[in-house]
This record gives structure tokens, sequence and C-alpha cells, in this order.
């Protein structure tokens, strides 16, 4: 990773900290504010209490995320579109990539959007997605087990090129919008993590 994406990312980390901490903030003046007009006036009301208690819930929803959001940053995952991603510093076949991502609690990246293919284009290097035909030959499947949709295949591909075994997706040729490449899964290559957003 460049220092300026270093730099880029922890301004970002530090962005989303601050904000998270500032609603927090919001959400302990707002409960304390309504707390105290709930029990300064005579006459209590029941949804006054349920105010108070759906704010004091989502005041505890917002601290878990940052709670979340905060651990993740620190082990490396970056926040994009209602995931986290992890960027991976060294090579390995597909299925050790995918079970690095495991051991971290995610899996290979799936693509379902244009969006989170530019995303994926950024990291600059050929990368396994999780993305696969090894089960039935020709049926392409995310790790997930759902079918490949809208795909961004290069031209000419998949080919299982001169009859060899290329069972694995990889993002190649990073400068170009429709760049998956099919290869064979023993290929060391670098991998991206993915795993849901905050809960």
């Amino acid at each position: 990773m460049t220092p300026d994406a270093s730099s880029k990312k922890e301004k970002l980390f530090g962005l989303v900290v601050v904000s998270f901490g500032l609603l927090c903030v919001l959400q302990a003046a707002v409960n304390i504010s309504l707390h105290l007009a709930l029990y300064s006036s005579s006459a209590k009301t029941p949804d006054f209490e349920v105010i108070i208690q759906n704010l004091t819930e989502e005041g505890e929803d917002l601290k878990r995320k940052l709670s979340f959001f905060a651990n993740n940053s620190q082990l490396g995952w970056v926040y994009f579109s209602h995931s986290l991603y992890y960027f991976s510093s060294t090579v390995k076949s597909w299925q050790e990539s995918r079970e690095d991502c495991q051991q971290r609690g995610a899996d290979l990246m799936i693509i379902n959007s244009k969006e989170e293919q530019d995303f994926g284009r950024q990291f600059k290097r050929d990368t396994w997605i999780g993305l696969t035909d090894r089960e039935t030959e020709g049926i392409w499947k995310w790790v997930d087990g759902t079918a490949l949709g809208t795909s961004y295949w290069r031209t000419g591909e998949p080919n299982s090129f001169e009859g060899r075994d290329e069972d694995c997706g990889e993002i190649r040729d990073f400068e170009e919008e429709r760049n998956w490449n099919d290869v064979p899964c023993k290929k060391q290559s670098y991998w991206i993590c993915e795993k849901v957003g905050p809960p």
C-alpha cells in the first residue's frame, strides 16, 4: 500500500471514528434531555418512556458499530458499501487464500455491483475473488453458493486456456473494467477478503 493510500485510510478511519463519536454524544444529550423532561413534568406519559427506551437502544447500537469499526480498522480492514474488505500483502493459492479469509471471519470477495468491481480494481494486482467452477465445469458460482449473475470477464474468458484446469476466478488487468480471468487454482496470487459490515 502506498504512503498516500495509507494516509487516506488513516484519515478516513479518523473521520469515521469522530463521526460515530459525535453521534454517540448527540444521542446521550437527547437521552438526558428527554429523561429530564419526563421526570420534571407532573404527568408522566408512557410515550416518553418508549422514546427514551428507543433512544437508549439506538445509542447502544451506535456504540456497538463504533467499536466494530475501530476494532476492524486496526486489523487492516477497509469499509466500503456495507462491507469490510481485507487486502492481502502476500500471495497464496485460491484455497489457501479462502482459508485465510475464513480464519478472519470472512470469505473471498463476492462482487455484486459495478461499484464493488471498481473498488476491487483499486488494489492494482492480480487478485483472487470468491468465484469458482470447481464443482461443475462451466458453472461459475460465488463462495456463498450463489450463481454468477452480472460478470466482468475479459474478452474470451473464461476459457480454460489450452485445456488447462482453470477453475478459479481472479481480477487481472486492473486498468480494464472487464478484467476477470480464469486461472488454475494453485496459482499464487494476492486476495481480497470480504465480510458484512456492522451488525
